[in-house]
């Protein structure tokens, strides 16, 4: 295990010349998946995994060092609470350890480690990790397609397996095509997605909603799939879950509601508190729900078209919640508030990460839990 406050890893680990171990790589038909799970967030991490990249071919000139910032905050924030590893393309290492800053800044270390990717939002891009609760630990990768084919991604598909190699985990190679944005679960055999992601044809062609749900069902460890409505071809992501409807603790959700009539998000987001409402989790319990509106003022510096304006995209890692403000103070506390009352046992982290936003994510976007065995 990481001890606190040592030192901070500036590990220079060129792709082509790492020295890995042989890894167990199978399809998922391979594998005997009985008493494996994805765990619920909220559990204690190893680790929480961030990707350093700002790209000009996907960022504007103006974005690209607000972003930069942004990540190198979180990446702070979280190592307060428990180590992080992040990938950094060469070219931006030094920027990198720039935003950092020195080995006292941080109770966690944070390493850094060189892999070319194509863009930052590793939530989508990384691996899942299960566990059977016997202190194994796998990585499902789910064949990461750029959205649906709407972005290059000829680097990001690389991300998962390269990930789970240096969390020295076997990878199991899922036969669906998603993100990991695109589903929530709360690691007792429920969980929640969007129909607009998963079931759509720029991901999975041809495959019934059955198909689907067998093949996660048993790579995820779920015994029910609640599914929202989501919608299609109104933000790259296809609607993903992660930006609506998140599990706080079983049991307990938290849900975003659009405050915007203008917006299409104001009918979804409300459509997805019916379906919420009538809906049980996989042992027959109702939800006790959280709603949390979108703030009405937001930063329009870097740019207004993409912006992801809502509170739910929020990360937990070991003993925190960290969490976005948007500058619309009213809307910033309330939020706080009621996130704080979600997770009574964690402390409260709220950072701006307007660039980040302006690219249409989140804290949770940008992170990925690597949890403990």
């Amino acid at each position: 295990m990481l001890s606190r406050r040592n030192f901070i890893k500036w590990t220079m680990i060129a792709g082509g010349s790492l020295f890995l171990p042989t890894f167990q790589i199978k399809t998922s038909n391979a594998m005997d998946f009985k008493g494996w799970y994805m765990p619920e967030e909220g559990e204690p991490h190893t680790r929480t995994w961030l990707a350093f990249i700002a790209s000009r071919d996907i960022w504007s000139r103006k974005q690209i060092p607000e972003v930069q910032r942004n990540l190198a905050t979180i990446a702070k924030t979280i190592a307060t609470y428990e180590p992080v590893s992040m990938l950094v393309r060469k070219q931006d290492m030094g920027r990198a350890k720039e935003l950092i800053g020195g080995p006292n800044d941080h109770n966690y270390p944070i390493e850094l480690i060189e892999f070319d990717m194509n863009d930052l939002w590793i939530r989508d891009t990384g691996p899942i990790f299960v566990v059977n609760g016997k202190g194994q630990k796998s990585a499902v990768n789910f064949n990461f397609n750029g959205w649906g084919e709407d972005q290059d991604y000829e680097l990001d598909a690389k991300v998962a397996d390269f990930v789970a190699k240096k969390a020295g985990v076997s990878i199991v190679r899922s036969s669906v095509v998603m993100e990991g944005g695109c589903f929530e679960v709360d690691g007792q055999g429920t969980a929640i997605m969007t129909e607009s992601c998963i079931l759509n044809d720029n991901r999975n062609p041809g495959k019934s909603k059955k198909e689907v749900e067998d093949e996660l069902k048993k790579v995820l460890g779920l015994r029910k799939i609640i599914w929202l409505k989501g919608i299609k071809g109104r933000d790259i992501t296809d609607g993903h879950t992660d930006f609506y409807a998140r599990f706080a603790r079983p049991g307990v959700l938290v849900v975003s509601r659009d405050s915007d009539k203008s917006s299409y998000d104001y009918r979804v987001t409300r459509e997805n508190i019916d379906i919420l409402k009538a809906s049980t989790d996989a042992d027959g319990n109702p939800f006790e729900m959280i709603i949390l509106d979108t703030p009405w003022d937001i930063n329009s510096t870097y740019g207004t078209k993409s912006f992801a304006a809502g509170y739910v995209g929020y990360y937990a890692c070991n003993g925190a919640i960290v969490m976005q403000k948007f500058g619309d103070k009213k809307a910033d506390r309330v939020a706080r508030e009621k996130i704080a009352k979600a997770f009574p046992h964690h402390r409260i982290e709220q950072i701006s990460i307007d660039g980040i936003a302006s690219g249409g994510g989140s804290i949770h976007c940008a992170t990925q839990q690597e949890p403990k065995a």
